[in-house]
């Protein structure tokens, strides 16, 4: 292909970085409080054009700017939404974006998952610099209808909630084509519960749903075929099936007529990518699986426009994201990349033209926030870092870990190690959830605590998704093992980096957000005591009052996974007598999924007891770092390096003043 004889040519025109060998001065604060500078860089369609989004300002609203790829350096358009908030955007034809935006429309939230904003979308002419707006409000843009140009699939939310009993994973929403040229839209379908979730091809067609079936208690996947107006049905799993949290139908399988490449156990420990006969309702071909962690997906072709559906490879997570290629031109196209870009970690073609030439590449990883390249007649060009201030030489290394148990169960985790000699002050960093899959590629707390001279753990702890079912049952199959099993996973890491000569045992701390949060005040309460002190932000502190959001939402193996786990499981509320380490607690004032009456009950059982804490609020903050503006960052970080250094007695070599 054309595109690999360029790529030979251009290892000159990137600049590469050494590493230096002398511990760095750790960055001021608001380094890193820095919200990314660039983000979602894209070229047109045809090439012409190349949009971003960009913030001019430590505490402005990002602008999208758009140049023309033949002369990057003319001034660019550039667009601002004030009052709203430009949170995303896509190329719909070769003159067209879509945008969307958000605004704050209520100063408390409403209850549980009912935050303070909505949003709503536009189109931008970049040609005749017009915008469009749309009414319609918290819309999904479901498909961007690569083979129908200036047409695009979104759905919205008619009615609200199903109710009681609904099924949070069925989406009853109802499907609009828009034209974007005319500004009109038509109705496609109305999903339901018992028919919801719908995907179209490129075409436009529907092919694939999936449903609830309330008699039966069964997840119910359906496909229809181009030019059909029925649906046959094709995979059922009932809901008491741990296997119903895993199923995933993920895209046709070109090899095989009326196949579907699926995601499940099918009776293995390990999740497998399949190739499932739609028609026949059966598993076909076992495509890939491994025996140390789950599938995690596919990769789909980097041109999106001509082959908007063609998968290249399929995917895994353990020490950093890998891919087996099925298709070696894709393969072999990321491997020349990765031989050029400077600390390559995680590659991704971001963006590509329509004839391939012109493309986006972005790399990510532990020496890297984030760095954007455009690939342009043969010129391979820097756009810019999601973080300019943050140098790769400065940044921490990333270890995968593994270690044993007290009860031998084997635990991966994530090591990010400062520079300097060891031993270091440790901080324990577990992720929330507790059932997800975390993907530690760049880890912007890691990094700033490292940077500060902390060695940081995060522990896959068991729950954790991605390393099989009965490491994820574990967590709550002889009852919820918060606070009991799943704690001890955190502090055996700990103890496992004091045995490695690598952690102090006297500075040792624990800071988690959410389910992390829940950790550390638990931590905090722990015999014997291995930490010094314990920062918890957005955390869980009433088992009770948290489950009871969802406790009649929720049934089936979703039911068991969080009722037994919560119910179970030591409540921080129950055990705040028993605090014994100085406590740092953050909570944002508008967290719609911990809210902040979690800290406020909390706080008030710690004062009934005489136990001394410190508090702060992150004002208008919500649960999701997306909402974490310049001031809440800055706010977080000053206080969690103060009360290391200075209430916990953790104070390191390099530590900012």
């Amino acid at each position: 292909m054309k595109i690999f004889r360029v790529l030979v040519f251009l290892v000159s025109t990137v600049i590469g970085a050494g590493a230096h060998a002398q511990a760095p001065e750790p960055y001021p604060l608001d380094y890193w409080a820095l919200r990314e500078v660039i983000a979602r860089v894209q070229v047109s369609p045809d090439g012409r054009y190349l949009g971003l989004m960009k913030i001019p300002s430590k505490d402005g609203d990002p602008i999208i700017e758009i140049y023309e790829t033949a002369d990057m350096g003319k001034e660019p358009f550039r667009l601002n939404a004030d009052p709203m908030e430009i949170t995303n955007f896509f190329w719909v034809s070769d003159k067209a974006l879509i945008f969307s935006l958000r605004q704050r429309v209520r100063d408390r939230i409403e209850g549980f998952n009912r935050g303070v904003y909505e949003s709503r979308i536009a189109l931008l002419d970049v040609e005749r610099q017009k915008i469009e707006r749309f009414d319609e409000v918290n819309p999904a843009i479901e498909n961007l209808l690569p083979n129908k140009p200036d047409k695009i699939i979104i759905s919205f939310s008619e009615g609200g909630d199903d109710g009681p009993g609904s099924r949070a994973a069925i989406r009853s929403r109802a499907y609009w084509e828009f034209d974007l040229n005319r500004g009109s839209k038509k109705l496609l379908i109305r999903g339901k519960l018992s028919l919801g979730n719908i995907t179209f091809d490129a075409e436009g067609n529907p092919w694939l749903a999936r449903g609830f079936d309330i008699a039966a208690r069964d997840f119910v996947f359906y496909f229809r075929r181009p030019g059909e107006s029925s649906w046959s049905e094709f995979y059922r799993v009932n809901e008491d099936d741990s296997e119903s949290a895993f199923v995933r139908m993920l895209e046709k399988d070109d090899a095989a007529p009326d196949h579907v490449l699926m995601l499940a156990h099918n009776g293995d420990d390990k999740i497998g990518l399949w190739s499932y006969d739609m028609v026949n309702r059966r598993f076909g071909e076992l495509i890939y699986r491994r025996g140390d962690v789950d599938v995690l997906g596919i990769r789909r072709h980097s041109d999106f426009w001509t082959h908007p559906n063609r998968v290249t490879a399929v995917s895994y997570f353990k020490d950093k994201l890998h891919y087996e290629y099925f298709d070696e031109n894709e393969g072999a196209m990321f491997r020349q990349l990765e031989g050029l870009i400077p600390h390559a970690h995680q590659l991704g073609v971001v963006s590509r033209s329509r004839d391939g030439v012109a493309m986006v590449i972005r790399n990510m990883g532990p020496r890297d926030p984030g760095t954007y390249y455009l690939l342009h007649e043969g010129q391979l060009r820097l756009i810019g870092s999601t973080q300019p201030l943050l140098e790769s030489e400065n940044l921490a290394d990333l270890r995968y870990i593994t270690y044993e148990a007290r009860d031998g169960r084997t635990i991966p985790a994530f090591l990010t190690v400062p520079a300097g000699e060891p031993p270091f002050p440790l901080v324990v960093m577990p992720h929330g959830g507790p059932f997800v899959q975390e993907f530690v590629i760049y880890d912007e707390w890691a990094q700033m605590l490292a940077n500060n001279g902390y060695l940081v753990l995060q522990p896959q702890y068991r729950g954790s998704h991605g390393y099989g079912m009965d490491f994820y049952t574990t967590a709550f199959a002889e009852g919820g093992q918060g606070g009991r099993r799943m704690q001890d996973d955190k502090d055996d890491g700990a103890l496992h980096l004091v045995a490695e000569g690598l952690a102090d045992e006297d500075r040792m701390a624990m800071f988690g957000w959410s389910y992390g949060g829940y950790a550390a005040v638990i931590a905090a309460a722990r015999e014997p005591q291995i930490y010094r002190c314990v920062i918890a932000a957005a955390a869980v502190t009433d088992n009770n009052l948290q489950v009871n959001h969802y406790r009649f939402a929720l049934r089936g193996a979703q039911r068991e996974e969080q009722l037994r786990m919560w119910d179970d499981s030591i409540s921080p509320i129950d055990v705040a007598g028993e605090v014994n380490v100085p406590m740092l607690l953050i909570h944002g004032s508008v967290d719609q999924r911990v809210p902040p009456e979690h800290a406020t009950i909390y706080r008030n059982r710690l004062e009934s007891h005489g136990k001394n804490y410190k508090f702060v609020e992150l004002a208008g903050a919500d649960h999701f770092t997306s909402t974490l503006f310049y001031d809440h960052q800055i706010k977080l970080y000053e206080s969690m390096i103060d009360f290391l250094s200075r209430d916990c007695g953790m104070p390191t070599a390099n530590a900012a003043d």
